[in-house]
Parts: C-alpha cells; structure tokens; sequence
C-alpha cells in the first residue's frame, strides 16, 4: 500500500519508536494522527510533523473509539494502524514482599494486549467496509508491537512476556480472519531499542543487555523500527508474520 495521502493512526505516539514512526509515516506523505496517554507528548509530536494529536488510554473502549473517530473525521478513512503503546515495569512472581500483586499483572495485559486487540478491532471494523486502494483488493493495514521478550523474557518480565506473547499469538488468527476484507496484520518484535524506556535503564543494565546482541553491537535505533513498518505497508505479501528486529539478540534469564 502507498502511504502517501492515506490516514494513519501511531498509538503511543508521543514518544519512542511510535513518534519515529509518526515521523516516517508524515515524511512519506501520509496524514498521520498521533495518540498517546500523555496529551503534550502527542500534540509535541503532531505539531513537529504537521499531523494531528489525540489523547488516548487504548485499553479504553470510549477513549479509543473517539481518538479514531477523530482521526477519521480530520484525515480520513483510517487505512493504517501502528499499535505502538506499551508499558514495560518488571515484577518477581515471588518477591521479597510475597506474591506478584495480581492488579500489576492485570494492567500490563491490559495496555499492550487488550490495548492492541481493542485497536486493532475497532480499526479493522471501519476499514473492512472501505473501498480497496489497489487491484489486490487491499484496505487496510494493522502493525502490532510485540517484543523479543515474547520468546525470552527475563526474570521480573512475567507480565510483560505474557502480554507480547499474547500479540505474536493474535496474529495469524488475526491475519487469516480479516483476509476477506483486504486488511493484512502484522507484528514488529523488537529487541534492545534505544527508546526513553530502555534509555532510562542503569548503564550497566544497558551494558550488559547490549552485550548479548550479536550484531550490529549496539542498541537499535527508532528509525529502524520506522523503516520496518514504512516496508511492512508498502509490501502486500508480508502478512500473518512477526518479524524480529533484534541483531540477532537472545536474552538472558537476567
């Protein structure tokens, strides 16, 4: 699919791999609507590449229906959907206060997996009655972000490897499911990204993480992501499939 002249939507777009992606996305002449929990964040964003902000809670079926609504009203029918919103706190299953607290497990699937699944199927819906843009037949596009961690989380990432886990498993069903309608979904796995989450880790934490990446021996970088999905949109056969973007990295239980 082209992206030029066609709406987009970049959730956690107010920071990260999901502004870089906003900023790909507006380059490539795309009308992109950026959402985000933190409202400046977004307008920040939006203001820098000519786009539109929306405040947003994904897990939130209002929330997210009206951020859509609005980015439908302002740019058009949504073509693209880039689920990049996500938290990422760790937690030991036994801890030196007693169990894993069940309400911290409960968020975190709530905002990336029920985040991504409430995106993703109210996105779908609108474009499934959409007019195709090209002879395949094709209307829509949803990119889901999951993590390396989906296949080797570390000690205190229960949640978190749950939660991505639960993407890389949404997909294919997802992908088969809304094949009828022209609309491919896939998902970006990606390893040690230099973004404000990871950036905020201790040096030695860093070190250590980075250590265990094969090559290029560095931290990725936003952009890389970016790339990735501005491919994954404008290659119709890649669909149903979860690409890692990791240098080869496996990680360590810890």
């Amino acid at each position: 699919m082209d992206v030029k002249g066609i709406s987009a939507v970049v959730t956690g777009g107010g920071s990260g791999m999901g502004a870089e992606t906003a900023r790909h996305l507006a380059k490539a002449g795309a009308k992109v609507a950026v959402l985000d929990l933190n409202k400046a964040n977004a307008e920040a964003v939006a203001a820098e590449i000519g786009g539109i902000a929306f405040e947003c809670d994904v897990s939130n079926e209002a929330s997210a229906m009206a951020a859509l609504d609005g980015a439908a009203k302002a740019n058009g029918p949504v073509r693209v959907l880039l689920n990049c919103a996500g938290i990422a706190p760790g937690a030991r299953i036994v801890g030196k206060e007693g169990p894993h607290d069940l309400n911290f497990f409960s968020k975190v699937i709530n905002v990336n997996l029920i985040g991504s699944f409430n995106m993703l199927r109210l996105a779908a819906t609108s474009m499934s009655v959409l007019e195709p843009v090209n002879e395949t037949g094709e209307r829509g596009v949803v990119i889901n972000c999951a993590s390396v961690a989906a296949y080797e989380g570390q000690i205190g990432q229960a949640a978190y490897s749950a939660s991505k886990g639960g993407i890389v498993g949404m997909t294919l069903p997802a992908a088969r499911e809304l094949a009828r309608f022209g609309i491919r979904v896939v998902t970006i796995a990606p390893g040690l990204i230099g973004t404000p989450m990871l950036m905020s880790m201790p040096q030695e934490v860093q070190d250590s993480l980075v250590a265990t990446t094969l090559f290029p021996k560095r931290l990725g970088r936003p952009e890389e992501f970016s790339k990735l999905a501005l491919h994954v949109i404008d290659n119709a056969m890649i669909n149903g499939e979860t690409i890692r973007l990791d240098g080869a990295v496996r990680l360590a239980p810890k």
